[in-house]
C-alpha cells in the first residue's frame, strides 16, 4: 500500500525540527553544551531519521526534502561519530589531565618495581665504585674517568654551543631507552629488568666517581633540573615493560592472550603519557642543565619544583560526577554504529 507522504510529513516533522536544534546547539557550543538525556535524545533521533531518509528515497517524496534529510543526518552523524575538532582535542587534553595520572596510580606497583630496581642497582654500584677502583671503568666510559679525575672536570660543557642539536639528540636518546624498556617486556620482563640495572649502576658509578673527586655539588645541580622529568618517565617506562611481563608470566584467569591485550593498553596509556615528560626533559637538558649563566642553586631549586609539580599532577584522582559525563553516554552510542 503506497505511503500517505503528507501525513507520514506531519507526522516525523517535530522529531526532525527536534533534531536541527539540538544540532545547532552542538555545532555552536559543542556536545559538553547538552545534557546527558539530550545526548540521548540526538542519538536516538539520528537513527530515526537516518531511517525517514531510507523511506523518503524509496517512496514519491520531493527531492527538495530527501536533500533536507540527507543533510540533517549527514550533521548528526558528524556530531555522533566523528565529533568536532575542539571536541577531539579535548579528548587529548582529558587523557593528560586524569586518564595519564589515573593509569600510573593503577600501575603503581609495577612501577615502584623499576625504582626499586633502579635504586637497588644504584646503591650497590656505589658502593662497588668507592671501595673498588676496579670496577669503575667497567661502568664509566675511560674518557669520563680521565676527564673528572684528571681535569677535575665535567663533561657537560660539550653541549655548550650546540644546544637544538644536544636537546634533539637527547630528546630521541630518552625515548629509545623508554621504549626499549616497554618493549623489554615481550621478553617476559629480562630486558626491562636490565635497562632499569643498567640505568641505575651508570648513575650510581658516575655518582661515587663525581662525590670522589669533589665535583658532586655541579653533576647533580646538572641533572636536578632535567632528571625530575626523564627519570620519573623512565621509570613509568619500566612499569609499562613489568605489566607486559606480567601478562606473558601471570596472566592469571585469563587467558595469555587476553591479558597481553588488557595489560597492553594499561602499558600503551603509560607510554602516551611519557612523551611530553621526556621532550620537556630534552629540551631542559639541551638548554637549561648545562647553561654556566644559570647559579647551580637555580637549578636545583627549578629541579625540585619540577619534581614536586610532577607529583602532585600524578596524584590527581577525577571525580565521580566528572566520570559521568556526557561524553561517557556518547561513546556509548557512538559503539552502536554497526547496529
Amino acid at each position: 500500500m503506497p505511503m500517505n507522504v503528507q501525513r507520514w510529513i506531519a507526522r516525523r516533522e517535530s522529531d526532525w525540527t527536534d533534531l536541527s536544534k539540538l544540532l545547532a546547539r552542538a555545532e555552536k557550543q559543542g556536545l559538553r553544551s547538552l545534557s546527558a538525556p539530550e545526548i540521548h535524545r540526538l542519538a536516538s533521533l539520528y537513527r530515526s531519521v537516518s531511517a525517514d531518509l531510507a523511506r523518503a528515497r524509496t517512496q514519491q517524496v520531493s527531492n527538495r526534502l530527501v536533500k533536507d534529510l540527507q543533510r540533517l543526518t549527514s550533521r548528526a552523524y558528524s556530531q555522533v561519530y566523528q565529533g568536532s575538532r575542539r571536541q577531539e582535542w579535548q579528548a587529548v587534553l582529558d587523557f593528560y589531565r586524569w586518564g595519564f595520572p589515573a593509569t600510573v596510580q593503577d600501575s603503581a606497583g609495577y612501577i615502584a618495581l623499576a625504582i626499586a630496581l633502579f635504586f637497588g642497582a644504584l646503591a650497590v654500584a656505589w658502593w662497588l665504585a668507592w671501595t673498588d677502583p676496579a670496577f669503575m671503568p667497567l661502568i664509566v666510559p675511560p674518557h669520563i674517568i680521565s676527564l673528572v679525575r684528571d681535569d677535575q672536570e665535567l663533561w657537560m660543557g660539550s653541549i655548550v654551543g650546540i644546544e637544538p642539536f644536544a636537546s634533539s639528540s637527547i630528546m630521541i636518546n630518552n625515548i629509545r631507552v623508554s621504549f626499549t624498556a616497554v618493549a623489554g617486556g615481550i621478553t617476559a620482563g629480562l630486558l626491562t629488568t636490565y635497562i632499569m640495572l643498567l640505568n641505575g649502576c651508570l648513575i650510581g658509578a658516575i655518582g661515587a666517581l663525581v662525590t670522589q673527586n669533589n665535583l658532586a655539588y655541579p653533576f647533580w645541580a646538572f641533572v636536578f633540573p632535567h632528571g625530575s622529568l626523564e627519570l620519573p618517565a623512565i621509570f613509568i617506562a619500566g612499569g609499562s615493560g613489568l605489566l607486559l611481563g606480567r601478562a606473558l608470566l601471570f596472566p592469571g584467569r585469563m587467558r595469555r592472550i587476553d591479558a597481553l591485550k588488557h595489560y597492553g593498553q594499561q602499558a600503551a596509556r603509560l607510554v602516551y603519557g611519557i612523551i611530553p615528560l621526556l621532550v620537556i626533559a630534552g629540551i631542559i637538558e639541551g638548554f637549561f642543565s648545562p647553561n654556566p649563566g644559570v647559579p647551580d642553586a637555580m637549578k636545583y631549586l627549578v629541579g625540585n619544583l619540577l619534581f614536586i609539580g610532577l607529583l602532585v599532577y600524578l596524584q590527581q584522582r577525577r571525580s565521580p560526577a566528572i566520570s559521568a559525563s556526557p561524553d561517557a553516554i556518547l561513546a556509548k552510542f557512538r559503539s552502536y554504529k554497526s547496529g
